[in-house]
């Protein structure tokens, strides 16, 4: 084996623990082999199942994918593999050669396998919705080399066997997103420090970039951003407007710790804090709390959905400036990419709001306050863990409003 460069690793009872799983799975729907397809779309999530399975992965090129049977030896096929793969994980020591036309390399592993009048499971195919993936994540001529190179095969979309497997997490698994909330946390300890009048939006957001990749995040990590006089709505990216006084900053910060990303939203108020938002804080807080109390194994995401509203109800003052505001769940799965189960405002999923939680699901939990005209929104949240007790907390900063003094 090459000489492995000091990368932090998951253990080789994690692997095994991980094919286990799958393996279980694919017994259950008679699939022989399971193929992820490279795709390093939407911050890396989309290539979630391959460095789930292999380990292989890390930085915001690497297309890689995985041919997983359910018995032999576990195929990664990467594009440079021999000097880049081998030399950063222990787990998949078959890795071949890409040169970027993967097709071919995974119908070769597939006829090896034998499986040409097999089921074949493709992750992403699109037959079966993703958390974000409606319409899957192989690219089409991947999937008509499979499809010609295996006429005789029947390819089955084996996206909810990986979403299954991924939804409830082990310890390491759990360790792993605590590191990375342990990251997040220092990004937005930058962005309070940084954000002051005068200052460039832009450095505000490279100050937590800098901070999340000081403190060993991976790149590229989602960060939705802006900044002004009330918003209600993220953008894609910082801008390149001055900062000023009373104004407020929102944002989702991630940090990725071996591909694991946990996430938090922290709004930032530059010298004052806004009188309406000090209210709907107080809103959101309650809220919060009483659905942090409520994940648990067993209750479905629509309840907790439902529990939002009426706490949102009960939580409003009936005077003031958050009088009769209401409030609603967002909350999504955290882990290797982006995992499931998830609700939004928009993303309301039947198959998803019927979920079910269990023991050691992480999710990125973030309810908003929102006034009765819908022209302030108040947004706080952290990534936690399912337990029979409710929700535990992997970040530690304070839930409230930051107010940066420059």
């Amino acid at each position: 084996m090459a000489e492995l460069y000091p990368y932090p690793r998951f253990s080789i009872a994690e692997r095994d623990r991980r094919w286990r799983a799958v393996r279980e799975l694919m017994r259950r729907d008679r699939l022989d082999v399971i193929v992820t397809p490279q795709n390093t779309g939407h911050s890396m999530d989309y290539q979630a199942n391959t460095r789930y399975l292999t380990h292989v992965g890390g930085g915001g090129d690497s297309d890689i994918a995985a041919v997983f049977p359910l018995e032999g030896e576990v195929t990664a096929i990467a594009t440079s593999a021999a000097p880049r793969w081998p030399t950063v994980q222990d787990w998949t020591t078959d890795v071949r050669e890409a040169r970027r036309n993967y097709g071919p390399v995974i119908v070769q592993r597939l006829k090896e396998l034998g499986v040409e009048r097999g089921r074949i499971g493709i992750t992403g195919l699109g037959e079966t919705e993703g958390t974000r993936t409606p319409e899957g994540t192989i690219f089409y001529g991947t999937w008509k080399n499979i499809r010609e190179g295996l006429p005789n095969a029947t390819l089955v979309d084996a996206t909810d066997i990986l979403a299954e497997v991924r939804y409830t997490k082990s310890q390491e698994e759990i360790d792993a997103l605590a590191k990375s909330m342990e990251i997040v946390e220092k990004g937005i300890e930058a962005k309070i420090k940084a954000a002051r009048p005068g200052a460039r939006d832009w450095d505000v957001w490279a100050a937590a970039q800098c901070a999340l990749m000081m403190n060993g995040s991976e790149m590229p990590v989602h960060c939705n951003w802006v900044s002004g006089k009330n918003p209600v709505r993220t953008l894609t990216r910082p801008s390149m407007r001055l900062l000023e006084r009373g104004d407020l900053i929102i944002n989702e910060i991630e940090a990725s710790w071996m591909g694991y990303r946990s996430q938090g939203v922290q709004p930032v108020f530059v010298e004052v804090a806004d009188p309406t938002h000090m209210e709907l804080i107080k809103v959101q807080r309650e809220v919060f709390n009483r659905v942090a109390e409520a994940l648990k194994p067993g209750v479905t995401v629509a309840q907790l959905a439902e529990l939002t509203r009426k706490a949102g109800a009960e939580a409003a003052p009936k005077s003031g400036p958050a009088a009769n505001a209401k409030a609603d769940l967002t909350m999504h799965g955290r882990g290797a990419g982006d995992d499931g189960p998830i609700i939004t405002n928009h993303a309301r999923s039947p198959k998803q709001l019927a979920v079910a939680l269990k023991e050691n699901m992480v999710f990125i939990c973030k309810p908003s306050a929102v006034t009765a005209d819908g022209k302030s929104i108040c947004t706080w949240g952290d990534t936690v863990v399912v337990t029979p007790k409710g929700a535990r907390r992997l970040g530690k900063r304070p839930h409230d409003l930051a107010v940066a003094k420059g």
